[in-house]
C-alpha cells in the first residue's frame, strides 16, 4: 500500500509541476486577416519557451509559416490554433502567411 501512495504522490507532483511550468510560459496572440498580420512584429523573451495563439479572422485560408523556425500551421476562415516555440537565441525570425505572400510578412524578435 505504501508503494502505491508514493507512486500517486510522485504522479501528482509531476502534474502540478507541469501545470506551474505551463502558467509561466508567455503567450502571444496573432491574428491573420486576408493577408494582414496583427501584429506583424512580435517581441518575445529570448531564452524562454513561449506560445503563440493564432486566429484567422479573415474570410480566406491563412498559413503561419516560418522557415528559420521550422513551424507552419494552416487555418481555415474563423479557425484558431497555437504553436509552442522552444527558447530562441536573441535575434529576428521571419514568418509569413503563405497564402498571402505579398502582404502577409512578419517578424518574431527575441530579446
Amino acid at each position: 500500500m505504501t508503494v502505491l501512495r508514493l507512486l500517486a504522490a510522485a504522479i501528482l507532483a509531476g502534474l502540478l509541476s507541469s501545470a506551474a511550468m505551463a502558467e509561466d510560459m508567455p503567450v502571444f496572440k496573432l491574428q491573420m486577416k486576408d493577408g494582414q498580420l496583427i501584429p506583424a512584429r512580435l517581441v518575445v523573451p529570448a531564452g524562454k519557451k513561449f506560445k503563440i495563439e493564432v486566429m484567422n479572422i479573415g474570410k480566406t485560408p491563412a498559413e503561419f509559416e516560418s522557415t528559420p523556425l521550422r513551424k507552419e500551421k494552416v487555418l481555415g476562415p474563423g479557425a484558431e490554433s497555437f504553436l509552442i516555440f522552444q527558447p530562441l537565441s536573441p535575434g529576428e525570425y521571419k514568418f509569413f502567411d503563405e497564402f498571402h505572400m505579398k502582404t502577409g510578412q512578419g517578424v518574431i524578435v527575441a530579446k
